[in-house]
Protein backbone atom coordinates (compact mmCIF):
# COMPACT_ATOMS: atom_id res chain seq x y z
CA UNK A 1 0.00 0.00 0.00
CA UNK A 2 2.87 2.35 0.75
CA UNK A 3 4.55 1.61 -2.57
CA UNK A 4 4.74 4.42 -5.09
CA UNK A 5 4.34 2.53 -8.38
CA UNK A 6 5.90 5.26 -10.52
CA UNK A 7 8.95 5.44 -8.28
CA UNK A 8 9.31 1.68 -7.93
CA UNK A 9 9.18 0.79 -11.62
CA UNK A 10 12.63 -0.08 -12.97
CA UNK A 11 11.44 -1.71 -16.19
CA UNK A 12 12.06 -5.40 -15.53
CA UNK A 13 11.51 -5.19 -11.76
CA UNK A 14 10.04 -3.18 -8.91
CA UNK A 15 12.51 -1.63 -6.49
CA UNK A 16 10.75 -1.46 -3.15
CA UNK A 17 12.09 0.91 -0.49
CA UNK A 18 12.50 -0.22 3.10
CA UNK A 19 9.83 2.17 4.32
CA UNK A 20 7.28 0.52 2.02
CA UNK A 21 7.93 -3.06 3.16
CA UNK A 22 7.06 -5.25 6.10
CA UNK A 23 10.12 -5.76 8.24
CA UNK A 24 11.79 -2.70 6.72
CA UNK A 25 13.63 -4.78 4.11
CA UNK A 26 14.30 -3.32 0.71
CA UNK A 27 13.58 -5.77 -2.10
CA UNK A 28 13.37 -6.21 -5.83
CA UNK A 29 10.36 -7.95 -7.36
CA UNK A 30 10.77 -9.10 -10.97
CA UNK A 31 8.11 -8.14 -13.50
CA UNK A 32 7.87 -11.37 -15.46
CA UNK A 33 4.65 -11.24 -17.45
CA UNK A 34 2.67 -8.85 -19.64
CA UNK A 35 -0.21 -9.16 -17.16
CA UNK A 36 2.01 -7.95 -14.33
CA UNK A 37 3.19 -5.05 -16.48
CA UNK A 38 -0.43 -4.13 -17.28
CA UNK A 39 -1.40 -4.13 -13.58
CA UNK A 40 1.61 -1.99 -12.74
CA UNK A 41 0.74 0.50 -15.48
CA UNK A 42 -2.82 0.74 -14.10
CA UNK A 43 -1.45 1.25 -10.57
CA UNK A 44 0.81 4.04 -11.87
CA UNK A 45 -2.17 5.65 -13.61
CA UNK A 46 -4.28 5.51 -10.44
CA UNK A 47 -1.59 6.64 -7.99
CA UNK A 48 0.29 9.16 -10.12
CA UNK A 49 3.44 10.03 -8.15
CA UNK A 50 1.83 9.00 -4.85
CA UNK A 51 1.50 5.75 -2.94
CA UNK A 52 -1.40 3.36 -3.34
CA UNK A 53 -3.03 4.98 -0.29
CA UNK A 54 -5.51 7.63 -1.41
CA UNK A 55 -4.43 11.09 -0.21
CA UNK A 56 -7.64 11.51 1.81
CA UNK A 57 -7.03 8.34 3.90
CA UNK A 58 -4.52 7.37 6.52
CA UNK A 59 -2.59 4.11 6.25
CA UNK A 60 -4.73 2.61 9.00
CA UNK A 61 -7.98 3.64 7.28
CA UNK A 62 -6.83 2.26 3.94
CA UNK A 63 -5.66 -1.00 5.53
CA UNK A 64 -9.08 -1.46 7.15
CA UNK A 65 -10.81 -0.81 3.80
CA UNK A 66 -8.46 -3.25 2.03
CA UNK A 67 -9.12 -5.94 4.63
CA UNK A 68 -12.87 -5.39 4.32
CA UNK A 69 -12.80 -5.57 0.51
CA UNK A 70 -10.56 -8.64 0.33
CA UNK A 71 -12.71 -10.47 2.87
CA UNK A 72 -15.84 -9.48 0.93
CA UNK A 73 -14.19 -10.89 -2.22
CA UNK A 74 -13.55 -14.19 -0.41
CA UNK A 75 -9.84 -13.60 0.13
CA UNK A 76 -9.60 -13.78 3.89
CA UNK A 77 -6.13 -15.26 4.28
CA UNK A 78 -4.03 -12.89 2.26
CA UNK A 79 -0.75 -14.26 3.63
CA UNK A 80 -1.60 -17.29 1.49
CA UNK A 81 -0.84 -15.08 -1.51
CA UNK A 82 2.81 -15.11 -0.44
CA UNK A 83 2.70 -18.92 -0.37
CA UNK A 84 1.19 -18.96 -3.85
CA UNK A 85 3.80 -16.50 -5.17
CA UNK A 86 6.64 -18.55 -3.67
CA UNK A 87 5.31 -21.79 -5.13
CA UNK A 88 4.65 -20.36 -8.60
CA UNK A 89 8.03 -18.63 -8.68
CA UNK A 90 9.82 -21.80 -7.55
CA UNK A 91 8.15 -23.74 -10.37
CA UNK A 92 9.19 -21.07 -12.90
CA UNK A 93 12.79 -21.27 -11.72
CA UNK A 94 13.07 -25.07 -11.45
CA UNK A 95 10.60 -26.46 -13.96
CA UNK A 96 8.85 -28.59 -11.32
CA UNK A 97 6.41 -28.01 -8.46
CA UNK A 98 7.64 -27.42 -4.94
CA UNK A 99 7.07 -30.21 -2.38
CA UNK A 100 4.31 -28.12 -0.75
CA UNK A 101 2.51 -27.98 -4.12
CA UNK A 102 2.84 -31.72 -4.76
CA UNK A 103 6.32 -31.80 -6.29
CA UNK A 104 9.21 -34.06 -5.37
CA UNK A 105 10.92 -33.93 -1.99
CA UNK A 106 14.49 -32.66 -2.01
CA UNK A 107 15.77 -36.14 -1.07
CA UNK A 108 14.30 -37.52 -4.30
CA UNK A 109 16.14 -35.02 -6.51
CA UNK A 110 19.39 -35.73 -8.34
CA UNK A 111 22.49 -33.81 -7.28
CA UNK A 112 22.07 -31.45 -10.25
CA UNK A 113 18.38 -30.93 -9.42
CA UNK A 114 19.28 -30.24 -5.77
CA UNK A 115 21.59 -27.46 -6.99
CA UNK A 116 18.75 -25.99 -9.08
CA UNK A 117 16.44 -26.37 -6.07
CA UNK A 118 18.84 -24.52 -3.78
CA UNK A 119 19.39 -21.64 -6.21
CA UNK A 120 15.62 -21.30 -6.73
CA UNK A 121 14.99 -21.27 -2.98
CA UNK A 122 17.63 -18.56 -2.53
CA UNK A 123 16.05 -16.48 -5.31
CA UNK A 124 12.55 -16.85 -3.84
CA UNK A 125 13.91 -16.04 -0.37
CA UNK A 126 15.38 -12.79 -1.71
CA UNK A 127 12.22 -11.85 -3.60
CA UNK A 128 10.09 -12.40 -0.50
CA UNK A 129 12.42 -10.18 1.52
CA UNK A 130 13.54 -12.88 3.91
CA UNK A 131 17.06 -13.32 5.17
CA UNK A 132 16.85 -17.06 5.88
CA UNK A 133 15.97 -19.90 3.53
CA UNK A 134 14.31 -21.70 6.47
CA UNK A 135 11.44 -19.22 6.32
CA UNK A 136 10.96 -19.81 2.60
CA UNK A 137 10.98 -23.57 3.22
CA UNK A 138 7.72 -23.10 5.11
CA UNK A 139 6.14 -21.85 1.87
CA UNK A 140 7.78 -24.45 -0.38
CA UNK A 141 8.10 -27.58 1.75
CA UNK A 142 11.21 -29.76 2.00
Amino acid sequence: MKMQPAGADRGSYLQLKRSWCKGGRERQIPIRTPAQRAVLEEAKRLAGNNSMIPPYKSYREHLAKWQYETTKAGISRTHGLRHAYAQHRYEELTGWKSPAAGGPLRAALTEQQQDVDFRARMQVTQELGHSRIDITNVYLGR
